[in-house]
């Protein structure tokens, strides 16, 4: 069976580790799939080696349920992409997804991002995705948000010059968070200049059925930064 990873106890970003329990195919693929995907806990995660081939390498932090991840993993497959998760049952959801679309481009890891990205190293990555994390929208859970000035800078520092960062959220105290933070972040430029900048999903957007929902409180908005050339 697999251990929930090692988390941070002074700062967790998310609530539970897992949902309901696994079926017997999910918990196959856990057990046995899931390690032929993933990565240790080295010193050193470099993307590089871990998607060997693919020039453009692809991090979505949080994938969820991993329709996003698997339906831009199977719309490119010249890119390689790298998902981490915490929450089990996500990552058994993105195991199959794999598995059904005989996916060679996606790793995934369970685990914390904020250890994975301290141990990447720079300019690592084209494109990075956080669509739709955990709002904690309560002013005394502020600081469990993934978007804090730390790592932001990590996000900033593992994208390649001309590299693209991605934020979404329907959630309105996240928004009036994270765009201040990301906008002071060193190296990162934020897109923004007119309202359908933000406001509207960019085209290559993936709308999944978390999104769908409409859970939170305001309408979806998009947040593209670049880093500085």
């Amino acid at each position: 069976m697999t251990e929930t990873p090692a988390l941070r106890p002074e700062r967790r970003l998310f609530g539970r580790a897992s949902g309901h329990k696994l079926t017997a195919r999910q918990q196959g693929l856990v057990d046995e799939f899931l390690p032929t995907l993933s990565w240790g806990e080295g010193a050193v995660v470099d993307p590089a080696d871990l998607l060997p081939g693919f020039e453009t390498r692809v991090l979505e932090i949080g994938f969820g349920g991993a329709e996003h991840l698997i339906a831009q993993a199977s719309r490119h497959p010249d890119k390689g992409y790298l998902g981490i998760e915490p929450f089990l049952n996500g990552v058994a959801k993105a195991l199959a997804g794999i598995e059904k679309g005989a996916l060679k481009n996606v790793r995934v890891k369970r685990g914390d991002a904020r250890d994975e990205m301290e141990r990447m190293p720079d300019a690592a990555f084209e494109e990075i995705y956080l669509l739709f994390p955990d709002p904690w929208p309560k002013r005394k859970h502020d600081k469990r948000r993934f978007v804090q000035p730390d790592t932001a800078r990590h996000l900033a520092r593992v994208l390649k010059p001309g590299g693209r960062l991605r934020v979404g959220t329907d959630v309105k105290v996240y928004t009036d968070w994270a765009l201040p933070i990301l906008i002071a972040t060193p190296g990162l430029s934020w897109s923004g200049e007119r309202r359908e900048d933000w406001a509207n999903a960019p085209a290559d957007h993936i709308t999944t059925r978390y999104q769908s929902k409409n859970l939170g409180d305001c309408l979806p908005v998009f947040m593209d930064f670049f880093k500085d050339v």
